[in-house]
């Protein structure tokens, strides 16, 4: 018998060249993650469209999970349960996939639960237990109230141009875009407000990004009070546990500026596909800590140089906030103390995971004219009849270009949105929230303008809120603006 060298041996066994070169990643290893937290997002927003939005298991099924792929079940029934007593909604069959649930919870919303908790958990989940604002919306003036006096347009105003511009953003061309509400304020005044049917000022619906901008806002007190500061790095404390020594992690450099520019150089697990797989996915849909998860990436960038929408940028700073005020009970308490009962937001919720961490990045539910409120404190120059609550300085920061969009059109700031270089149909100084779905509170300071436009779209989506504010802005006389 021949007996075959190693060489042959190799030529036998080894595939061809070119079959190596055609092995690829066609398998989704992530597959299971996904199932899971698809129905984690079910379970978060049918729970909050049913008991935080008041709205019907028909307006859930056709506009809240209009943009999910595959929802369990329809609003007649399937393979999902609602408690009506407990507020809670169990999403899926036990089988592979675990069963998802989510659980409403005063002045909270609802929390996501982890896979192997029951509803016998849902005593166990953080609440808000401080009485509501005082005071009777309904018949109170604007803003603090719900009582809007009919005086009519000002001067200078285009009733028939505004209108125009309201037709544009509700009878879109796209069935992917549905615009729910529209409000336009001018120097604190409701100069228009619409909703489609079904939909009132006191529908809550969820902010998504839009959120990022009001964690920036309290961030920003802290900030203003010397508690925090842009350009010191983070607390050490927020390094993970096992770090090793915080004088010798490279992550100790991270500064809050960083983390609010999304420029922290951090592992970006929210990009490139995986949003609905890892990283954030798991806090908001899935039960784990939004902390832990925020905290546990390295280093992999120069921090400062490289602009990543990342989720958990936005919870370092929220963290941060956590560690200067201590005590968790001061931390639940301070959103509502310094920012929403000032302004009469009181139709506002910012939820937590299960561990009472604030999800800043995206979970809240509002309504059209809270975030009108939240918009006017800032084309008011951060001020609140003759209080002043938050400073002209950090107003300046959120409108300041992040150093890591300077070559790519300065379109972000502070966790707020800035109109990009390219656009010049609109007034430079303008800036906005943006929140997935199309949830967009805009300040246009030379016009004393502030513009809130809420959606459920899906699909591609592709609302633009500078389209909608150069539409809007056709039924004003023009004045000066001022450049960036």
């Amino acid at each position: 018998m021949k007996r075959l060298t190693a060489a042959a041996i190799a030529l036998v066994l080894l595939p061809p060249a070119t079959a190596q070169a055609q092995q690829g990643h066609s398998y989704d290893y992530f597959a299971p993650q996904r199932e899971m937290i698809q129905r984690g997002v079910q379970a978060i927003l049918q729970c909050n469209g049913l008991f935080t939005g008041d709205r019907t298991p028909e307006q859930v099924f056709d506009q809240e999970l209009a943009y999910l792929q595959n929802p369990v079940g329809t609003a007649e029934g399937g393979d999902y349960a609602v408690d009506w007593e407990r507020k809670a909604v169990a999403i899926g069959a036990p089988g592979a996939v675990p069963v998802m649930r989510a659980a409403f919870r005063e002045g909270i919303g609802c929390v996501i639960m982890s896979p192997d908790q029951t509803f016998d958990d849902i005593d166990d989940l953080p609440i808000q237990t401080a009485p509501p604002l005082a005071g009777d919306a309904s018949t109170m003036a604007w803003p603090d109230g719900d009582v809007v006096e009919d005086r009519g347009l000002p001067p200078g105003v285009d009733p028939v141009a505004l209108e125009a511009a309201s037709d544009w953003a509700f009878e879109r061309e796209s069935a992917e875009q549905v615009t729910l509400s529209l409000m336009v304020v001018q120097d604190g005044r409701i100069l228009h407000e619409r909703y489609a049917p079904g939909v009132n000022r006191f529908t809550k619906t969820r902010t998504w990004s839009t959120a990022k901008s009001i964690a920036s806002t309290l961030i920003g007190m802290l900030v203003d009070e010397g508690k925090l500061a842009l350009d010191e790095p983070l607390p050490f404390n927020w390094l993970p546990e096992g770090a090793g020594s915080p004088e010798t992690d490279p992550r100790r450099h991270i500064t809050l500026r960083n983390v609010l520019n999304m420029s922290s150089g951090l592992y970006p697990v929210d990009s490139w596909g995986m949003e609905y797989a890892t990283g954030s996915g798991f806090s908001y849909w899935a039960g784990v800590s939004s902390v832990d998860g925020a905290r546990n990436r390295s280093l992999m960038r120069e921090p400062g140089s490289f602009w990543d929408y990342e989720n958990y940028d936005t919870l370092l700073g929220v963290y941060a906030m956590k560690q200067v005020i201590g005590d968790p009970q001061a931390y639940l308490e301070f959103p509502r103390e310094r920012l929403l009962d000032k302004i009469g937001m009181r139709n506002t919720y910012l939820s937590t995971d299960r561990f009472g961490d604030f999800i800043l990045s995206s979970q809240v539910y509002t309504t059209a004219r809270d975030l009108a409120r939240f918009g006017m404190l800032y084309q008011q120059k951060g001020m609140w009849k003759d209080e002043r609550l938050l400073s002209a300085e950090w107003i300046e920061f959120v409108r300041t270009p992040a150093p890591a969009t300077s070559e790519t059109g300065n379109f972000y700031g502070g966790q707020w949105w800035l109109v990009p270089d390219s656009r010049t149909d609109v007034p430079a100084d303008a800036y906005s929230t943006a929140g997935n779905r199309g949830q967009y509170v805009v300040v246009v300071p030379s016009h004393d303008l502030v513009i809130v436009r809420r959606g459920l779209d899906y699909g591609r989506q592709g609302f633009s809120q500078w389209d909608l504010t150069r539409e809007v802005l056709k039924a004003f006389d023009p004045v000066a603006t001022n450049n960036r």
